[in-house]
């Protein structure tokens, strides 16, 4: 197993460039079911989940291949496999969309109950709400989700797909795909506005999908025949784009995040401009400018996020946020209002010296000026990241250990930052870290 060891205090400057979106490509490679014929996508990261989606795909029969271009290649037989087992599934969250092509395209699906970031539960009760509106009969036995749909197929229906904690993303990307199949109208109120929802829509649409309505809550699907195959290139990830702004951010220097979209971001970047951090924003690319952070008068200021639904402030940037605030001047207060369990980092954020309390659903941060290295455990994806930008500041020497949840969502990190002048090196938890 990997660790992070990371050398803090050294200021970044220069460019990276945002690798295609995890949150996006994992249900667009499931829509691959929905044809016997190649689906060719672009763009596709090189993560550990893209290739645990892959295996998932190869265990329904699907040929798949990665390409020394980058590309993902994937061909479903003319009648996929219908079982998706444990080993795989239990992996990552994001393999529970293949449950509606399944269904749509088989008739019947059988998944495992998926597994993923632990940091609280997430049911999948508005996906199966969203399936049997669309007929389909239901049942969870010895851990797996049975559905199959009635004789003739599916059928359009409406459905509602807002719970407590706002729409669901990939139950909404898990009703659309199996609804541009069925027979007749499937109206989709409530359904989630992301981004990546958005580029499933389009690359649905070029297969022969006849869908209107993306990007708002309410979607309409008209249910065809077949679909047919697609070249796609997967929009920029978001979520990393962020994270580099924020590590820029917080180092003080000129990074420059290329081959993103700013306006997916505009409440990160809202909050950035609150906080007084110094950025420039194009068509295609955010820069965050040189100051110093550490000097009192230029410290970022303390600023509030509640965490929503796109277009509001996303979950997954909350972690990587809670780090900036460990160095702003003042209190900051988080509220996470989608998974309100997400604060596993808290505790190891403040084993580098933050100053952090959790309330229920908020964690109350007083800023300080200095963090100091120290060993520290990764619990989910995003808190990984966190805990890398916090170790990037800290004077002396930060482990990050269990990376392999950093490997989900970015794509070869230590790399990417090393590139930008961070000292930081991947090694493997049996070898010793030689001293300087």
């Amino acid at each position: 197993m990997d660790k992070l060891v990371i050398e803090g205090g050294h200021p970044l400057e220069g460019s990276v460039q945002v690798c295609g979106s995890k949150n996006a490509v994992l249900p667009i490679l499931c829509a691959s079911l929905l044809t016997s014929e190649k689906v060719r996508i672009t763009n596709a990261p090189k993560l550990s989940d893209v290739a645990t989606m892959l295996k998932v795909l190869a265990d329904l029969d699907c040929a798949t291949e990665r390409n020394a271009d980058g590309s993902v290649e994937i061909r479903a037989p003319a009648k996929p496999e219908c079982r998706a087992g444990w080993e795989n599934v239990r992996k990552m969250r994001g393999s529970v969309t293949v449950m509606g092509p399944l269904l749509a395209r088989t008739g019947r699906a059988e998944v495992s109950l998926p597994g993923g970031c632990v940091f609280g539960v997430r049911p999948i009760d508005l996906h199966l709400k969203g399936l049997q509106a669309l007929g389909a009969r239901i049942k969870v036995e010895h851990g797996f989700v049975i559905a199959e749909a009635p004789r003739g197929g599916l059928r359009g229906g409406e459905v509602y797909l807002q719970g407590p904690m706002g729409s669901t993303v990939l139950g909404t990307a898990n009703v659309m795909m199996a609804a541009t199949l069925a027979k007749g109208r499937t109206v989709i109120h409530g359904a989630a506005c992301e981004p990546e929802v958005e580029d499933l829509g389009r690359v649905l649409v070029k297969m022969g999908a006849k869908i209107s309505g993306l990007g708002s809550p309410r979607v309409e699907i008209e249910g065809v025949s077949e679909l047919g195959g697609v070249e796609h290139a997967v929009i920029p990830d978001r979520i990393e784009a962020a994270t580099y702004v924020i590590a820029g951010a917080m180092c003080g220097g000129r990074v420059r995040v290329e081959k993103c979209i700013p306006e997916h971001l505009a409440a990160v970047l809202d909050r950035l401009w609150e906080a007084r951090v110094p950025f420039e924003a194009g068509a295609d690319w955010i820069e965050t400018q040189p100051y110093h952070p550490r000097d009192p008068a230029r410290r970022p200021r303390a600023t509030d996020v509640t965490t929503h639904p796109h277009p509001g402030f996303p979950t997954d940037v909350q972690a990587q946020w809670m780090a900036l605030m460990t160095l702003a001047d003042g209190i900051s207060m988080i509220n996470e209002m989608i998974y309100p369990d997400r604060y596993m980092h808290i505790a190891e954020l403040a084993r580098l010296g933050a100053n952090v309390r959790r309330q229920g659903t908020m964690a109350i941060v007083q800023g300080t000026d200095r963090l100091s290295g120290a060993p520290v455990m990764a619990s989910d994806l995003r808190a990984s990241a966190a805990l890398v930008l916090a170790g990037l500041v800290a004077e002396g020497t930060t482990e990050v250990h269990r990376v392999y949840h950093i490997d989900r969502g970015y794509e070869r990190i230590e790399e990417r930052l090393q590139n930008l002048g961070a000292v930081i090196t991947r090694v493997d938890e049996k070898e010793p870290v030689e001293a300087n």
